[in-house]
């Protein structure tokens, strides 16, 4: 079962969207996200330490369903996992969340949320935070690192992986006798 819905106050107020008063149709709203919106979530800065985006929120309300477009664009403050220098990412993200009505508050998937008839505000912050960490990338490289190939042999550090000791006097084919019984099928 997907775990409850997370519908709490944030200290700052304008993330929270009045849906209960909105007519049934298309609405945009549109947000600034910065260093104040990153601390709320991660005072340290660990994951993101600052950013400079800015959220168009298109909602489309109608008597079932609230369906959210969010298209966030601008750059965050990342840490170089290589030289642990700050430098600026640029981001583009676009999630689209699915609210329905129902008889109890929670989260039926990643992108879609049950709520009760009664619910007067929708909290948005928690969602756009999770829209951006999502988008930010798994190795985070200077941009002068990032057109490095990957099998430079000038780089300071280089993976690799084996799973068996490189022998140049082993014949391949000598490794496992059933794998060799195998290729003698026809």
């Amino acid at each position: 079962m997907p775990p409850a819905i997370r519908l709490t106050v944030k200290k700052d107020a304008q993330f929270n969207l009045p849906i209960a008063h909105l007519a049934l149709k298309t609405h945009h709203f549109e947000y600034e996200l910065d260093r104040d919106f990153f601390a709320e979530f991660d005072p340290k800065g660990e994951l993101i330490a600052d950013g400079n985006l800015h959220a168009d929120v298109e909602l489309i309300k109608t008597d079932r369903l609230l369906t959210f477009n969010f298209h966030i664009d601008g750059t965050v403050r990342l840490t170089c996992d290589r030289t642990l220098e700050e430098f600026d990412q640029p981001l583009t993200v676009d999630n689209q969340l699915l609210v329905r009505y129902g008889d109890e508050a929670k989260e039926l998937d990643d992108d879609v949320l049950q709520i009760t008839p009664d619910t007067q505000t929708l909290p948005l912050a928690q969602h756009l935070y999770d829209y951006i960490g999502l988008a930010l990338p798994m190795k985070k490289l200077h941009p002068r690192f990032q057109n490095e190939p990957d099998d430079n042999p000038e780089a300071d550090t280089k993976l690799i992986f084996s799973t068996r000791q490189n022998d140049p006097d082993d014949d391949e084919d000598t490794d496992d006798p059933r794998w060799a019984a195998l290729k003698n099928l026809n």
